[in-house]
């Protein structure tokens, strides 16, 4: 794939990223998001089969990206791994609140709504949220190791916090406010502590 190539194929998909985390998958029309891109229709089947092939890539290539920034937070030597995972929870907070702009959850926004629709997307999204799970789960050990944190089984422990960060993120958009986000780093802090049961 040569750069311009890549240049393009790269254009449509952040040009999506944009209308699908605004507006959701199955609202956002080919027709609507070539325009957006200022791309010829041919031009899309060029790099993506189908919109659901489209959406599998923009997955994929969304947890590429945060799971660099995941792993150069949760691995860093800035603190304590406890430390590491409340500066981690504490960023969902900062997202949810407007700090880096509109809603950029994926996660959030795609799962309940793609799911039924496409196993392809399905296991893209469960692949990359394992991996997220994997990455807490180290530094959660990590803290064991160290001292900072206080639990019985990191892998349990670090499926349990994405749960509750999730359903907190979910919650978070039904009420529009910050109630759920601030009980979850509550509970957060707790469980890490070893004063919660997980």
């Amino acid at each position: 794939m040569n750069v311009q190539t890549k240049e393009t194929r790269q254009h449509i998909l952040d040009t999506g990223y944009d209308l699908i985390v605004a507006k959701g998958f199955s609202n956002v029309g080919l027709s609507q998001l070539l325009k957006h891109a200022e791309v010829p229709k041919g031009s899309f089947y060029h790099y993506f089969k189908s919109k659901e092939q489209f959406g599998e890539a923009l997955i994929n290539g969304y947890f590429t990206n945060y799971l660099e920034r995941l792993n150069a937070l949760l691995c860093s030597n800035d603190g304590s791994a406890y430390d590491r995972l409340i500066g981690y929870w504490q960023r969902w907070i900062d997202v949810q609140e407007g700090v880096c702009g509109a809603q950029k959850c994926l996660v959030v926004k795609l799962t309940a709504e793609v799911s039924d629709l496409s196993d392809p997307m399905r296991l893209a999204l469960l692949k990359g949220a394992t991996s997220i799970i994997s990455a807490i789960s180290q530094c959660i050990e990590d803290g064991n190791k160290e001292g900072s944190v206080t639990v019985g089984n990191s892998q349990e422990t670090a499926q349990l916090l994405y749960n509750l960060w999730i359903g907190a993120s979910l919650m978070r958009k039904l009420t529009q406010n910050q109630a759920s986000l601030e009980l979850a780093m509550e509970t957060t802090k707790k469980i890490l502590a070893g004063e919660a049961c997980c």
